[in-house]
């Protein structure tokens, strides 16, 4: 598609003034009737020889800052992490099982009981990766209980010789 000079004048000025190329596919369309295609509006910005502007790093920071948590997609598992400084807390009684027979696709399967009575299951996949079954849908233990179920696996670990 050929533009003409004032239609390229146009796109390198939304380009300057801080237009994205999917803003500059909606105002072609808008202004001059072009529908193009997104890659085409990435080909004629590449033509022009013009850049689209990333926003300012500090204004993306102050804009991250004032998300909750789980707007910037933290999770409420990462929010409950300790603080590296911080002394390790004492984890109620859990109790770590590992299976005489391991589950298909793992290197190591087994079971635990968390503090609160819960039971989950957990697996070491083929790729060294810690990963638990819980007992329920969107159940979390509590930052000690799995502080002291990691604890409790590496001895079980340990005592296998690993």
């Amino acid at each position: 598609m050929v533009l003409n000079d004032d239609q390229k004048k146009a796109v390198a000025a939304w380009i300057d003034a801080g237009a994205k190329p999917a803003e500059v596919q909606a105002q072609l369309d808008k202004e001059f009737g072009l529908r193009l295609t997104y890659m085409e509006v990435r080909l004629l910005i590449d033509d022009l020889k013009v850049m689209p502007k990333d926003p300012a790093p500090a204004q993306e920071q102050k804009e991250k800052d004032k998300e909750t948590p789980a707007e910037n997609g933290e999770t409420a598992f990462e929010q409950a992490a300790p603080e590296p400084d911080a002394p390790p807390a004492e984890g109620g009684k859990v109790s770590v099982k590992v299976d005489s027979i391991m589950k298909p696709g793992t290197m190591m399967s087994g079971s635990v009981v968390f503090s609160d009575g819960k039971r989950g299951e957990w697996y070491l996949d083929q790729y060294g990766r810690l990963g638990m079954v819980p007992p329920e849908p969107g159940y979390r233990p509590a930052q000690p209980d799995l502080m002291a179920f990691q604890s409790a696996l590496e001895r079980e670990f340990s005592k296998m010789g690993y």
